[in-house]
């Protein structure tokens, strides 16, 4: 009897035993169950978080890349704080000359002597121009030679066309001189490091006068050009910044490199840009002044982000290709800084648009002609021969809109007075 109540008794503690047992490993189970569930629950937060901050990297990456990429950069020997203040303070100054005709206005000029220049006449003037490649360029050569015609103390009038080659305007100003039959040389660099030297070795020979694009160097007797670079991109720029509400997402596109003129347009809108707290700059692109190109890439940035507020442009001559992608996106239009050409300030005209034109007027054409007859006098001429710089804005656009004049004619020719207009430029 003793046995089987032993038995029992340990049957009993077993079976207790095996209770707390299996207690025991339903309770781990359930905790290990809520441990994972809870390492799930924060992994995926962090996973989350991550993803997050990795969104909010990209965006800020996006944002500040475009001022840091290759197409923004401003190579030093472009950007000269002397004459970017200058180009500030001449914005608001009162020119000498004649206020209808701007062509021959000056600002601030320091004049020179001209006299071991002076010959008599009849004489050959020879001009080495980049290219006829653009419809700004094909109105200020039409306006040129219509200058030309007005002096018949010209003979003759010897036009060479770089066609946009560095090399072959190098060979052309050679030739030039070489020949022997110059008595001046006026030269529109097609860029400006590559042209330095052909210049200044015709400097040696002959008197040279530059104008439109400038070069790295002061032999030449003037260079003539409008207030500037600076001026044209610091309006448009300020334009955007005055009148983009809230965050701006601004789309900035230029033509091409290692032109003086161009380079000095970006830097001064970057500046400008850099300093505005509402400027959120998106892309800088390259547009190669081809109208194709400048409505894909504007389609690809609305496609990335959705909205452009504004577009900052360093030359007009496409800024009806960046307006007709808006069209095709169905997007509201933008900001737009264009230039003096009809086309554009017919649509800006017909759909109401908030815009500018900072010029650079075709006007300046004439001037290297009227200075190569002072030097061939032996007067005086400006070092630097400033003009003035008019700006179209919303005030004076219809001053400006010829309906009679074709697409891609310049409105700030000032030949409108000059023989043969309006036809010889394309008009009725």
């Amino acid at each position: 009897m003793l046995n089987k109540k032993w038995l029992l008794t340990l049957i009993a503690i077993l079976a207790l035993l095996l209770t707390l047992v299996a207690c025991s490993s339903s309770d781990t189970s359930d905790e290990t169950t809520a441990d994972e569930t809870v390492a799930e629950e924060t992994t995926d937060d962090e996973t989350m978080a991550e993803d997050q901050s990795d969104d909010a990297a990209m965006e800020e990456e996006s944002s500040g890349s475009a001022m840091d990429s290759e197409a923004a950069m401003v190579a030093d020997e472009f950007f000269s704080q002397e004459q970017y203040d200058r180009s500030m303070r001449q914005m608001t100054m009162e020119a000498e000359g004649p206020a209808d005709q701007p062509w021959i206005q000056m600002l601030e000029p320091e004049m020179i002597d001209t006299s071991e220049y002076a010959k008599e006449g009849p004489y050959t003037f020879c001009f080495s121009n980049a290219g006829v490649n653009n419809p700004w360029r094909v109105v200020g050569y039409t306006t040129m030679l219509a200058e030309v015609d007005l002096h018949p103390e010209i003979e003759e009038f010897i036009h060479v066309d770089a066609e946009g080659s560095d090399e072959k305007q190098i060979s052309d100003i050679a030739d030039l001189v070489a020949g022997g039959n110059c008595d001046v040389l006026i030269v529109s660099p097609n860029t400006t490091a590559a042209l330095t030297p052909a210049v200044e070795q015709a400097c040696e020979e002959l008197p040279v006068l530059v104008f439109d694009r400038g070069v790295f160097t002061e032999c030449p007797v003037s260079f003539i050009q409008p207030i500037g670079g600076y001026a044209f991109g610091q309006a448009g720029a300020q334009y955007i910044i005055d009148n983009c509400e809230g965050d701006c997402n601004v789309l900035a596109l230029r033509i091409l490199p290692g032109v003086d003129v161009l380079e000095e347009r970006w830097a001064a809108a970057k500046i400008a840009f850099e300093g505005a707290d509402n400027i959120n700059v998106v892309g800088v692109e390259f547009g190669d002044g081809d109208n194709a190109k400048v409505k894909s890439i504007v389609t690809d940035y609305l496609d990335r982000f959705g909205h452009i507020d504004a577009v900052w442009m360093d030359a007009g001559a496409t800024a009806v290709a960046a307006l007709e992608a808006f069209e095709d996106a169905g997007a509201d239009y933008p900001i737009i800084v264009g230039e003096d050409q009809q086309d554009f300030l017919v649509k800006w005209q017909e759909n109401g648009l908030s815009g500018i034109s900072p010029t650079f007027p075709t006007f300046q054409w004439r001037t290297p002609i009227i200075a190569g007859l002072h030097v061939m006098n032996g007067e005086e001429v400006p070092a630097v021969w400033r003009l003035p710089q008019p700006t179209i804005t919303n005030e004076n656009l219809d001053t400006y809109v010829q309906p009679n004049m074709p697409p891609l004619h310049y409105a700030m020719c000032g030949c409108e007075d000059m023989p043969g207009f309006p036809e010889n430029w394309g008009g009725q």
